[in-house]
């Protein structure tokens, strides 16, 4: 007869709390430590680990909306966000429908070139795109940002959302065509509701990358009133010197969007990340 130890005090379980607690720990102290730069009111680099600041204050915040442009730069980022959201789940639902249940010359090969460009990191494609945008003439505007964001973004959110397409039965849409609807209401009624915890992961991921990019902004962009938060907090890091008061108002700042955003999505992500995974 086997017997459990259901003793909460035990020796193992107390082990576990506290290597637990002191992952938890080990993970959040870089985040706490961030907070605690963002409310000091001098700019050096404080190495101490205590993580309450001495004497806090908002001065870096304030700093950032009366001093800088981060305004300017936080509405840049809203707007190259949502439209690259709008444009990448869009062009992603409608692809990634057509790849899941159309059969057309070509379709293997598309699949797979979508796949194969997932190989390759953002950067390297980054010459070709500079030379297309500047040849479109959107250097240096947020329209063409947008474009390369949604080009990067798109392969990734096909095959995710192709994927969870799968394991919705065809019964649904033959039944709904026998009721005389149409492909486009198959698709826009049907399919896209049932799909809603596919398109969050999707939308998120989208947002994310285009709101979390750096790299991609700053050679895009130029004059430092069309930069995205990202790109300008790089602002902050010169040669000889980094404000890290106001570096780190910025970084908490840039991510509550995200953290928001996670919690208005949290029911749907929960489906959503496991979601195509099992083709029933």
């Amino acid at each position: 007869m086997i017997q459990t130890d259901n003793n909460p005090y035990s020796l193992g379980r107390l082990a576990k709390m506290v290597f637990l607690a002191f992952a938890a720990f080990v993970t959040l102290f870089p985040v706490l430590w961030v907070f605690k730069m963002a409310f000091k009111a001098s700019q050096g680099f404080d190495q101490s680990l205590t993580l309450i600041p001495e004497n806090p204050s908002f001065a870096n915040f304030e700093y950032l909306f009366t001093q800088t442009l981060f305004l300017r730069w936080l509405i840049n980022s809203v707007i190259v966000s949502g439209i690259t959201t709008l444009l990448g789940v869009f062009l992603a639902c409608t692809a990634a429908y057509a790849l899941s249940r159309f059969k057309f010359p070509g379709r293997e090969t598309a699949m797979m070139m979508f796949l194969i460009q997932q190989m390759f990191p953002g950067v390297l494609m980054m010459v070709p795109l500079y030379i297309i945008v500047d040849r479109l003439g959107l250097l240096d505007q947020l329209l063409g940002l947008t474009l390369v964001y949604a080009t990067t973004a798109i392969p990734f959110c096909v095959w995710m959302l192709k994927g969870y397409f799968d394991t919705i039965p065809k019964d649904l849409e033959e039944a709904a065509l026998m009721d005389g609807a149409t492909p486009a209401m198959i698709f826009w009624k049907i399919m896209l509701p049932l799909s809603l915890p596919a398109v969050a992961v999707t939308a998120l991921f989208s947002f994310m990358t285009a709101w979390n990019e750096f790299i991609l902004a700053a050679v895009f962009m130029n004059s430092e009133s069309s930069y995205t938060v990202p790109a300008g907090l790089k602002t902050m890091v010169t040669q000889y010197s980094t404000d890290w008061g106001y570096f780190s108002a910025g970084a908490i700042l840039v991510s509550i969007p995200v953290v928001l955003l996670f919690f208005a999505l949290q029911k749907q992500l929960v489906g959503g990340l496991t979601a195509g995974g099992v083709k029933g």
